[in-house]
């Protein structure tokens, strides 16, 4: 169990502009976002020492960006190789560099032209071979088409409807048009939902996330030195990463997975919260991984926010809206905001805890959820102010 608690803090947040065409390089992207945390934290280039990303044969080397910011010093310069499971993953790596002695102020981030460039599982292999002559017949090759099975076992086993999925569309386009920031701002009504074209039933358009450009980037110091930084510190209370057996021989490869209805979730759940010493009802803010709406159900079964079976019911009580008892995907989420392969929400979760959130701002947030990935592992934070 990841055991740090307390003991690193985000002292700085950056982003660019999120667009579907940026017509730049995914390098002056990333630069540009780790650029703005650094300044965002007061903290000088020559005393970063650490820069940590994640890829999907997408993106460009950490090592690239110190060169491109000029930093002297990149001793701890690391790429992981990871999906959607990612994003919490590598801030998670930062603390355990910074405990580690390897290194004292560590830039986190993630780049992308995911829309004008290399769109995301557009390098899978399609030829039936490997783990996809076993998915292929049975339409496993997309991640939509993969996702609505996922969602489908999910109806049969519960009575889970799609007027439920696209309630939670529509929160979160409501929470995104109060956020300058985000792609998707035009209020979404049912009639909208239902009217969106099917993509692979029973996901329509509107369940599944944006394509995107854009660059986000946080920096993380050890607590002692965040304390004497240009913004109160926000905490890295707690975190887990895993999915339990029969995950898969890739990230794509879920036939093995015993029970579709729920993801890696319920498996990180006891580690999340004993890790933190905290309970689902000290959450104040939930930023929850949206690459597809059905995604949001399983993680607020699997993370105890309410029991199998009733997240649809959560969501039809209106509890994930601004008013809500849990607000969730306050900046609009994967789905309305942009989707920088979830590394965004980390940013959103900052900000709430800051109070930096504007007109979208929940009052009083002092604990924040963060959550990555969708379907046999993933990663999860908790952050506090």
């Amino acid at each position: 169990m990841w055991n740090l608690r307390d003991k690193c803090a985000i002292s700085g947040i950056g982003q660019t502009t999120y667009t579907k065409a940026s017509g730049r390089t995914v390098l002056d992207l990333a630069s540009e976002a780790c650029l703005k945390a650094a300044n965002d934290a007061g903290v000088p280039l020559d005393e970063i020492d650490g820069i940590i990303s994640f890829n999907f044969n997408d993106s460009v080397p950490a090592i690239a960006v110190a060169s491109s910011l000029g930093i002297p010093n990149a001793m701890h310069a690391v790429d992981y190789a990871a999906g959607g499971n990612g994003a919490n993953l590598i801030v998670l790596a930062a603390t355990a560099a910074i405990e580690a002695g390897l290194a004292k102020n560590v830039l986190v981030y993630r780049a992308m032209n995911g829309r004008s460039g290399f769109r995301l599982g557009g390098g899978r292999d399609m030829n039936a071979r490997g783990i996809t002559q076993y998915t292929a017949p049975f339409g496993w090759i997309t991640y939509p088409q993969a996702m609505a099975m996922w969602c489908r076992r999910h109806m049969v086993k519960y009575g889970t409807t799609v007027q439920q999925l696209g309630k939670i569309a529509m929160t979160f386009r409501e929470n995104a048009s109060l956020n300058e920031q985000a792609m998707q701002r035009t209020p979404m009504t049912m009639d909208d939902y239902m009217s969106s074209r099917m993509i692979a039933d029973p996901l329509r358009m509107l369940d599944i996330c944006l394509e995107s450009d854009g660059a986000c980037a946080i920096l993380v110091t050890g607590s002692d030195h965040a304390r004497d930084l240009k913004h109160k510190p926000v905490y890295i209370t707690g975190g887990a990463y895993g999915g339990g057996l029969n995950q898969g021989d890739d990230l794509f490869d879920a036939l093995r997975w015993p029970d579709h209805s729920s993801n890696f979730a319920a498996c990180i759940a006891d580690d999340l919260w004993a890790s933190a010493g905290l309970k689902p009802s000290d959450v104040d803010v939930a930023e929850i991984y949206d690459c597809f709406t059905y995604t949001v159900v399983m993680a607020l079964e699997g993370l105890g926010f309410c029991k199998p079976g009733e997240g649809g019911a959560f969501v039809d009580d209106g509890h994930i809206a601004r008013s809500g008892s849990l607000p969730v995907n306050t900046h609009g989420g994967l789905l309305s905001e942009a989707y920088i392969h979830g590394f965004n929400h980390v940013l959103e979760a900052v900000k709430q805890l800051r109070g930096d959130a504007g007109a979208r701002q929940i009052a009083d947030a002092k604990v924040a959820l963060t959550t990555a990935g969708a379907m046999t592992c993933g990663s999860a934070m908790l952050l506090r102010n």
